[in-house]
């Protein structure tokens, strides 16, 4: 199995964006009040949350389904287009996620999302 560390990233990137994708759905109002109080100081999201949230969303679901359909792909035919692009949406969708931490100067947030963007950038690399 030589993509074995390509759909193992790929399954994660689908765990983690489709978690939290439903997340947001599930409890969206406690999100977006949770959200409010923590961009409270910024000038470009106090009063856009809820628009902000629902681009997140849109981009969490496309990065997950992408993310999981590029692992069955690639496992079961050795292509990797899907999966590329699942990795470049959740880099796109991580790098939107830390620029909201740093404007809410949450650095411990934006740290732990520097965290996620690693294994996606490889899977990045890896696939293109």
């Amino acid at each position: 199995m030589e993509n074995t560390a390509s759909i193992l990233v790929l399954i994660f990137l689908g765990v983690t964006f489709i978690q939290s994708a439903y997340d947001k759905v599930f409890a969206w109002q406690g999100n977006v009040d949770w959200l409010k109080g923590h961009f409270a100081n910024t000038s470009l999201l106090k009063n856009n949350v809820p628009a902000a949230l629902g681009i997140i969303l849109i981009l969490e679901l496309i990065a997950g389904v992408l993310s999981f359909a590029g692992s069955v792909q690639l496992l079961a035919y050795s292509e990797s287009t899907l999966g590329k692009y699942g990795a470049i949406f959740s880099c796109i969708t991580l790098i939107l996620l830390l620029l909201g931490q740093r404007l809410a100067k949450d650095y411990d947030g934006a740290r732990t999302i520097a965290i996620y963007f690693v294994p996606a950038v490889l899977a990045v690399f890896w696939l293109t």
